[in-house]
């Protein structure tokens, strides 16, 4: 089987190298901003797709198709992101005669749209939050609403997620504004201006439960994950089990899940979210009808490679495990490592990475795109990598988490590893003290320092020496495997490093 990755930077890269164990073909398509892309290097062939921007390459359904169409691709796998939670892309595919790595269009539309999911939640008796069933159709619902349930309250777009197109209002001075911010960013994000309430879960917790299931009725869960520390919206450090949740909880919140799945007859891996409160009291959020950013820390625990059961459920395959076969071992933790700058309020940090060192040893998983030489592009997420480290306990993947990040080295860009490195040793954080506020109380009170001038040169020097080692090292004449003199050649300058 030929599979085409329908995506860019380290999912593309976690894709490619599970289908090359499997012994599939890979076709990457890239941008011309991504013309030296790791994944674009790996791959077994690589396809143009149009210029930078997103909405005409990687968002362009007809030029991926003719991009799998062009290499004889069997499949096509959308990562996460772009095209994964769209229904009309995996219909495409399935017209055009592909397997779509995937769930079915239809699972995808009842989820995709937030008030029809939880109705047919409430049908299927899954608890959700309180809040509207259907999308309002003036401010006016929307002010009745926050007056009945009391502020403060989230209002959410309709089509959203990802953490886009929601505000939450506090008071009756800011619902006017939010309303108006919220129906304009639904519109721009997801083409859907219509927008929802829910009433303000106070303190929570975001816990999510990975599930699979297959083309046969067959679903499992894989217990659930801690993924409450967020800015933005948008999570940063996860880890898997939850610190707060025991075997009796994990039970229930996986019974719940596979009964959402069950409801809209999933398949493939999917992840149902939920908000937990002070209480233990779970409701349901969201599914999302996709592979997680977060699956890592699911596998390292879990022992069950994601990607390569959505390839296996994809094809039609059974699942190999039953509810009973599965057990957890470990803890692991995930920090998603972006070219950001935590002294200037995280501003985007493209550029030329002069260099990086990932963290290595025992139970340290890098899942990268990047590479010495590499230019982040400023087109994208400024996502370069994910660092996940497992331990037999939580304490342990701490400890490793803390080693990792001093050897985590990137020169040439600022990048998120001293906010990290900061959250790993605070207190609160190690005795698992946290809601999704934990982030936005901690920022005014860091301190993360850069070295001094001059420590900062001491160590560019070291870094350029290493290069140079580096580079002398690799000087040599890669072998001739029949792959074509460019892909040769991609090969070995993503090897070398800058010249």
């Amino acid at each position: 089987m030929k599979v085409l990755i329908a995506n860019r930077g380290e999912i593309a890269v976690r894709i490619i190298r599970a289908c090359g164990e499997l012994g599939y073909g890979t076709v990457a398509v890239y941008s011309e901003a991504d013309r030296s892309a790791l994944h674009v290097v790996y791959a077994d062939q690589a396809v143009p797709i149009g210029p930078a921007p997103s909405r005409e390459s990687y968002l362009r359904i007809d030029r991926i198709l003719d991009a799998a169409k062009k290499t004889g691709a069997d499949a096509i796998h959308p990562g996460y992101g772009f095209l994964a939670e769209n229904a009309e892309f995996a219909r495409a595919c399935k017209d055009a005669g592909l397997i779509f790595v995937g769930p079915s269009p239809e699972a995808i539309e009842a989820m995709g749209h937030k008030t029809r999911a939880r109705a047919r939640m409430q049908a299927a008796g899954v608890p959700v939050v309180p809040g509207l069933i259907e999308p309002v159709k003036s401010f006016d619902e929307i002010a009745a609403f926050a007056h009945s349930a009391g502020f403060p309250i989230m209002i959410k777009a309709a089509a959203g997620g990802g953490g886009k197109g929601m505000r939450l209002v506090s008071t009756e001075a800011e619902l006017r504004p939010a309303y108006d911010r919220t129906t304009s960013e639904a519109a721009s994000f997801f083409g859907d201006p219509e927008v929802y309430a829910e009433k303000f879960i106070e303190a929570p917790r975001h816990i999510e439960v990975q599930i699979l299931g297959d083309q046969h009725g067959n679903i499992i869960h894989l217990g659930e994950r801690e993924c409450t520390l967020q800015r933005r919206h948008q999570k940063v450090v996860e880890e898997c089990p939850s610190p707060v949740v025991d075997e009796e909880l994990r039970a229930q919140l996986g019974a719940m899940a596979v009964r959402a799945a069950a409801a809209v007859g999933y398949y493939s891996a999917g992840t149902v979210e939920c908000l937990m409160g002070a209480d233990k009291k779970f409701y349901f959020l969201e599914m999302n009808t996709r592979l997680q950013v977060e699956h890592p820390v699911t596998e390292m625990v879990w022992g069950i490679d994601l990607v390569k059961a959505q390839l296996l459920i994809a094809r039609g395959g059974t699942l190999p495990w039953t509810q009973g076969d599965v057990k957890p071992s470990g803890h692991a933790i995930e920090c998603r490592i972006y070219a950001e700058d935590p002294m200037r309020k995280f501003a985007p940090s493209p550029g030329l990475i002069r260099y990086i060192n990932l963290p290595q040893g025992p139970g340290v998983r890098n899942e990268n795109g990047v590479y010495s030489g590499y230019t982040v592009p400023v087109f994208y997420d400024p996502m370069l990598s994910k660092l996940v480290c497992h331990g037999s306990t939580r304490d342990a993947a701490i400890a490793r988490m803390k080693r990792a990040l001093t050897e985590y080295r990137v020169e040439g860009i600022e990048t998120t590893i001293p906010f990290f490195t900061v959250i790993m040793h605070n207190a609160d954080f190690r005795a698992g003290r946290f809601d999704t506020g934990f982030i936005d109380r901690l920022l005014p009170l860091l301190d993360i320092s850069r070295p001094p001038a001059d420590d900062r040169r001491v160590e560019a020097a070291i870094s350029a020496a290493a290069i140079l080692a580096f580079e002398e090292s690799q000087r040599v004449q890669l072998p001739d495997d029949g792959d074509s003199a460019w892909r040769r050649a991609g090969r070995l300058e993503a090897m070398r490093g800058p010249l």
